[in-house]
């Protein structure tokens, strides 16, 4: 098997696991919390849309362009159980804890 191979396998093959994350600017204190099916993955999605200047949250970009990138912080800060759910039951699960975390950090949230 080629390393390209094993790598691509070695990728699907991995424990994806759902949660709660938050993203901190350290220059303003602000804090951002989103939910996502793949912890693992978020961030590059996150950094990349704000790298871009597209971020669908437009407080979240506005503070990137005035402090940059140094100035941020992605931190996982639940991870949550979705084994046996159907779609609608992880969905849920997600959404339920995200607003938890939003009210308790006092932050925004990202969809």
């Amino acid at each position: 098997m080629s390393g390209r191979k094993a790598l691509l396998r070695a990728y699907k093959e991995r424990k994806v696991e759902a949660g709660v994350y938050a993203v901190r600017c350290r220059a303003s204190g602000e804090v951002w919390v989103g939910a996502t099916p793949d912890l693992a993955t978020r961030q590059n999605g996150v950094w990349f849309s704000l790298r871009q200047g597209g971020h669908r949250e437009p407080t979240l970009q506005a503070a990137w362009n005035a402090h940059g990138a140094d100035a941020f912080a992605f931190e996982p800060i639940e991870t949550i159980d979705v084994e046996g759910l159907d779609a609608f039951g992880r969905a849920s699960r997600l959404k339920d804890r995200r607003a938890h975390w939003i009210s308790a950090l006092s932050a925004r949230g990202l969809n």
